[in-house]
């Protein structure tokens, strides 16, 4: 009797040492995010412009942005446009870890210039990618220029300005190289010896071993990247201002433009509200297709 009061003693104890250790992230959780979150919600049914009083208009702004928004395709098509192209930045990180995950001279070195992009503040990364773009006398063109190449139009053109984001963005790979290279580390060597041994080859070791293997970073990876996509800001606000033509007009760009150039918090809210039923619906739909096809050793 005394050894269950006392196991039940300590299973209480536990716990109260478990909340204690979360308050912090609770607290901060609730505060910063749910808080908030159910504030934008009641805020989409009304009609607001942070000065005048709220106005209260129900589903009105839900129903104009799908039926009297043609803003809200657009910025929706650009936005699952950009989204398109991730696994192209997947399958490079993937390609760069491979290789620093080889031994040879300078790696350490390597990695680190590999990483350094992803360090440089956002706006200092804009400056030197708009320099690199110029038309007249931008290192892209002045290269292309001195094999004999025209100059391109890179952000000046509808048909060009997405694959020059796609670049700018290839350059910030760094932090899923090293969530790659992480889990590459991390496979078995045994597993690779004992199939070289069967007369594996290249492609069998690493298709049928290695990237099974690593499918948790990868599976990580891809949400991760459809989440980051969806919400993507920076490249449509610094770089093009939503332009040429609204050709970068990004989903986010949009909700802010409407949110705080606007005034129209309400609509904003609404916007908001609809990105994160899209985030979730898609989040769902990878892990019940592709998260089944996951390896996970236990």
């Amino acid at each position: 009797m005394n050894d269950i009061v006392i196991k039940n003693k300590n299973i209480i104890s536990i716990r109260k040492n478990f909340y204690l250790f979360i308050a912090p992230w609770l607290i901060g959780f609730i505060l910063l995010n749910a808080i908030p979150m159910l504030i934008s919600l009641v805020m989409s049914l009304t009609k607001w412009d942070m000065i005048t009083e709220v106005e209260w208009v129900g589903l009105k702004n839900f129903i104009d942005i799908f039926t009297n928004d043609p803003l809200f395709y657009k910025s929706l098509g650009v936005t699952f446009l950009w989204a398109s192209f991730l696994p192209i930045g997947i399958i490079f990180a993937l390609f760069l870890a491979n290789l620093l995950n080889r031994k040879m001279i300078g790696t350490t070195i390597f990695r680190t210039i590999v990483y350094i992009p992803v360090i440089v503040p956002a706006v200092a990364n804009c400056l030197l990618w708009n320099w690199m773009f110029n038309i007249e006398n931008g290192l892209l063109n002045m290269i292309l220029n001195s094999v004999g190449l025209s100059s391109y139009t890179w952000l000046m053109s509808e048909k060009s300005v997405m694959f020059s984001l796609i670049i700018m963005s290839l350059w910030q790979v760094g932090a899923n190289v090293v969530i790659f290279l992480a889990a590459l580390q991390g496979v078995d060597k045994t597993l690779i010896e004992a199939a070289e041994i069967d007369g594996a080859g290249m492609y069998v070791k690493y298709f049928r071993i290695t990237l099974p293997l690593i499918s948790p970073a990868i599976f990580f990876q891809l949400i991760m990247g459809i989440i980051g996509a969806l919400q993507v800001f920076m490249q449509g606000q610094l770089m093009t201002d939503g332009g040429p033509n609204k050709s970068t007009l990004f989903y986010i760009l949009y909700l802010y433009r409407k949110a705080f150039e606007q005034n129209d918090m309400g609509y904003a809210s609404g916007l908001a509200w609809i990105l994160f039923a899209i985030i979730m619906i898609i989040t769902i739909i990878v892990f019940k297709t592709i998260g089944k096809k996951v390896y996970y050793e236990n």
